[in-house]
Formats: C-alpha cells, structure tokens, sequence
C-alpha cells in the first residue's frame, strides 16, 4: 500500500489535475488581479470564443483555417433524420472508417471511429447535441506543434513539437486480444473491464506483427505516449505557421496535425490540421520525457506568461476581456454540456468493437 502510494506520488505526469497545479496557482490568481479579469485569457484569441479556453465550436475554429489544410469534414444535427444524414455523407464523398466527434467537445469524449452504417446509426441516434463527421486521415505521423506570437510581432515562435504514440497492442499469431490487453503493462483494466469493453471481438487471436489500437485518442488519459521532436523545429516550419498564424489571427495555442513525414510540414503540404486549441491549451511535451516537476512548472510558467502578455497587449488595442457574467454563463454552459458528455461517453464505449 505505502509502495503504491510513493510510486503515485513519484509519477506527477499522472496526478490529479488539481493537485497538479495546486503549487504554481498563485501565478494564474495573480494575472486575474493584474488584469482585473477573471477571463483575461479571451483577449488572446479574438477571432476564438473565450478565446479557444473551452468550450467552443470546432466547425467555427475549422473555418479559419486554409481549407486545403483541414481534413472533409461536415456539421450534423442530431435532430436530422438518419436519411439525411447518410445523404450528407454521400454528398461529401465520405468513406467507412471517418472520424465522429461532438461539435462542443474536449478529452476525447464521445470521439470514435466509425467503421460502418450500423455504428452511425447508433452514434447518431444516442448524441444529444450537434456533431462533427470527418474523413479518417491515414497518415502514419501524429504531432502537436505549440505555438505562441505578440500581436505586434511578426514572427512567433515554436516551443514545442512531440510526436503521438496511440496506445496499440502487437498480436503473437498466439494471445487473444484480452489476454494481450491484460499483459500490456501502459494499459491497466481489469479482465472484468476487457471483456466488457470488448466482448467477441477480445476472444480474436491477433495475427503475428498484427498492430491494435485501443484507443485512436491521442492523450495521456487514453494511454498515448509522447516523444519529443523538438530538435526538428527550424526556420522553415516556423515560417508556416507564422502565415498560417497571421491569416485567423491565432496567437497562442497548440496544433494537432496528421502528416506522411515532418519534412512535409516544414514544406507546408501533404498535411491536415486536426485541430488547433486556444488558451487553454496544455504545453503537452512536459510529459514527453526528460522534464522532471520543477522543470514541468517552469516550462507552464513561461506559457502562462507568454498568455497574460498577450491577451494584455490585445486588450490594450481594443479588445476586450469578457466580462465576468458573459464569461460565467458560457463557463456554467460548457461544464452542464460535458457533463452529459461524460455520461453518455462510458454508454457509447462499445462503437468502436462493434460489428
């Protein structure tokens, strides 16, 4: 029990959000002083709501990208009959698997793969609110790229590029999926849990080099691992998103981007931007290795920093921080909204193991 414990505490990449960020708080609190805002954050992105914090829509943020840069994707309304909704995915020309994940989302909820009609079906009928179809993009590379510039400025800079490992088990040609679940040590359930999650499809015997992905989500909280890319950033990619950058007012936050290889990126072609978060994003490579606790806060330090800056000099030149009732009720919103979320996540867990 005690060595349990010690091991938890030793793992702060693991630690409950609060207790987490309980040590550098006095920071945060003292930008609301400093600002006089309690949402100082939605100057930083003027053309995101409350400034990509959360809560905000994707087809919107999608919109201010280069068209050839975001993956087909259309908006449906759960209150749409099925009909319609299978006409739209013809219309687009999109193909078995594509991405389905809410409008209004964060964390992965409710994010699945679709394989087949049955499924969307399915998915369709259960969601409460609108939702996201995109094209599956099948590019081998997973990366995020954070990236921060003052408005005044003309070119930002790139702290961090780190590659996303999906969490995936490797058949044998001799375990069933439960038994090479069970044996993968990154991923802890229980037996009760995998034949639960899983059922037939746990029984399969995976092929010898057969590669499965538990999970397509590409945080911590689904088991993805990061690696640290960060001697591959240069001018050129810098000089990408810098125009990317400068054409939707973007100003602080992280890309999630599907490429073939990095050089692509630096070229500025044969890559899709999954999608790109405001301030609330979180500096992801702390936890790609090689930062222990006090190097972790002090990279969130300089963030931060990089973040009151920002949104300062824009509310400086004429926008405005939201105000504390505008920016309460969105808040309250978007909390009401995962929750249901939350909930219907854990009844939809079997979509993706469906046939």
């Amino acid at each position: 029990m005690f060595k349990k414990l010690i091991e938890k505490l030793a793992t702060w990449e693991h630690w409950p959000f609060y207790i987490f960020y309980f040590p550098i708080s006095f920071k945060w609190f003292w930008y609301y002083i400093k600002s006089g805002s309690l949402w100082f954050f939605t100057a930083s992105n003027p053309t995101m709501e409350f400034g990509g914090f959360e809560g905000g829509s994707k087809t919107k943020v999608a919109k201010l990208l280069p068209p050839q840069l975001y993956p087909n994707s259309i908006l449906i309304n759960p209150s749409s009959k099925f009909s319609e909704v299978k006409k739209e995915v013809l219309l687009h020309e999109l193909l078995y698997p594509f991405i389905v994940k809410p409008d209004i989302g964060m964390k992965g909820l409710l994010f699945r793969v679709v394989k087949n009609e049955k499924q969307l079906k399915k998915y369709h009928a259960a969601i409460p609110a609108n939702y996201v179809i995109q094209e599956f993009v099948n590019m081998p590379y997973e990366v995020s790229v954070f990236y921060y510039r003052k408005p005044d400025e003309e070119n930002g800079c790139i702290t961090a590029l780190i590659k996303k490992k999906l969490l995936h088990v490797i058949g044998d040609g001799k375990n069933t999926l439960h038994e090479l679940i069970k044996n993968h040590l990154e991923f802890s359930i229980s037996s009760r849990q995998v034949k639960k999650r899983y059922g037939k499809e746990g029984e399969r015997i995976l092929e010898a080099g057969e590669k499965y992905y538990l999970s397509h989500i590409a945080n911590l909280q689904n088991g993805a691992r990061f690696i640290n890319l960060y001697d591959e950033i240069d001018a050129k990619m810098l000089h990408v998103f810098d125009k990317i950058s400068h054409s939707n007012n973007f100003y602080y936050g992280r890309y999630d981007i599907k490429c073939s290889t990095i050089e692509d990126i630096r070229e500025g072609e044969n890559f899709k931007i999954l999608e790109f978060n405001g301030s609330g994003s979180v500096p992801n490579h702390i936890y790609a290795g090689g930062f222990n606790l006090l190097d972790a806060y002090k990279e969130i330090l300089k963030h931060w920093e990089a973040l009151y800056d920002i949104s300062e000099f824009n509310n400086k030149n004429g926008i405005r921080y939201w105000s504390f009732f505008k920016g309460y009720r969105f808040l309250m919103n978007s909390k009401k909204h995962f929750n249901i979320l939350k909930r219907l996540d854990k009844v939809l867990f079997l979509i993706e193991v469906e046939k």
